[in-house]
């Protein structure tokens, strides 16, 4: 099969072939409809060490197929069926695991694979698409739950006010949890106006460009210091100025990853005894579903707008370098069956 394949740090991804993939007894097979290229395939090409990654990887977890093949244990799932991809594969046994919630589980893998035509993943992976669901536009459903997680730890209320830091798609897609689910103010701030438009067709009321005046550009649009500050970005100095922005006794959440460390001074967040909470992945059981839900035809805010190409697998190689720098792109989907 083709794929796209990463060699090592410097070296841009390249198509190449790769075995055909076999099921385990508890795995299937899919023909991939859609993967999503995620900030996060970025960062492990930087700096695969963290991650775990060698030589000859095939990045991808935003996955979205139809299963093709399906192991002698299977019972869930059958050939045709079209299916969204939980990319945190558990041991499918622990307590974790059987609350629905594999991204704690001990053992947790965070699977890659979908920058090919097709990919292994265990059947427990997997989630049939709900009607009204097209199944290239499932493959956004991994960055919606991480969203939907976001606002869910922030315990954000009805009428709170919220600004969120960095214009990616994430950032984009918890400004549309956090107007769908009723916040009063949702102000995105960014280095650059070039998903301006697109924010506001999420929900996003207001957007401001950061600088030296972020905090008072943020309370200019939140009608006062914002209840909760979210940090999407993943850069050094972002959690010190959600702290410096964000109202007294407020909320600050960390979503970005940010490899490498960071300084912070926690006294302004002392003086102002703000919550800090983290997020990362999120509950299978609990918001994939939910995330696959949103994505059904006729949704107000469809997360459908984050998307701004379609590619099949020849290009990935130029297109996922011009990512490093910031464009009017946001979620590209490789879509293997596109010439």
């Amino acid at each position: 099969m083709k794929a796209a394949i990463f060699d090592k740090v410097g070296n841009p991804l390249r198509i190449g072939e790769r075995p055909d993939p076999t099921p385990e007894a508890d795995e299937v097979v899919l023909r991939v409809a859609a993967c999503g290229i995620c900030g996060s395939d970025l960062h492990i090409t930087e700096d695969p060490e963290p991650f775990g990654i060698s030589g000859e990887f095939v990045l991808g977890h935003e996955i979205a197929g139809e299963v093709v093949a399906v192991g002698t244990k299977v019972t869930t799932l059958k050939t045709g069926d079209r299916v969204a991809v939980v990319p945190m594969r558990g041991c499918g046994h622990c307590e974790r695991c059987n609350a629905g919630d594999p991204a704690r589980c001990e053992d947790m893998t965070l699977i890659g694979g979908g920058y090919a035509e097709y990919v292994t993943v265990a059947a427990r992976q997997c989630q049939i698409l709900p009607d009204g669901v097209n199944v290239t536009d499932a493959a956004l459903a991994e960055p919606l739950a991480v969203a939907l997680h976001c606002v869910v730890r922030s315990g954000m209320k009805v009428g709170d006010s919220v600004a969120i830091l960095g214009a990616g798609p994430i950032g984009l897609l918890v400004a549309f949890w956090a107007r769908r689910m009723g916040a009063s103010h949702v102000v995105m701030a960014d280095l650059h106006d070039h998903q301006a438009e697109r924010a506001r067709a999420l929900g996003a009321t207001g957007f401001a460009l950061s600088g030296d005046k972020l905090s008072e550009n943020l309370a200019d649009l939140c009608g006062g210091p914002p209840d909760i500050v979210f940090e999407c970005v993943g850069k050094p100095g972002l959690l010190q100025a959600a702290t410096e922005a964000v109202k007294l006794q407020g909320k600050v959440i960390g979503v970005g990853l940010c490899v490498g460390g960071d300084s912070w001074d926690p006294f302004v967040a002392l003086s102002k005894e703000i919550d800090l909470i983290f997020s990362v992945f999120f509950h299978q059981r609990n918001e994939f579903g939910v995330a696959l839900d949103a994505l059904a035809e006729g949704a107000r805010f469809a997360p459908q707008v984050l998307i701004t190409d379609r590619i099949g697998l020849s290009p990935v190689p130029q297109i996922f370098e011009s990512l490093r720098q910031r464009t009017t792109q946001c979620k590209v989907l490789i879509q293997p069956d596109i010439a």
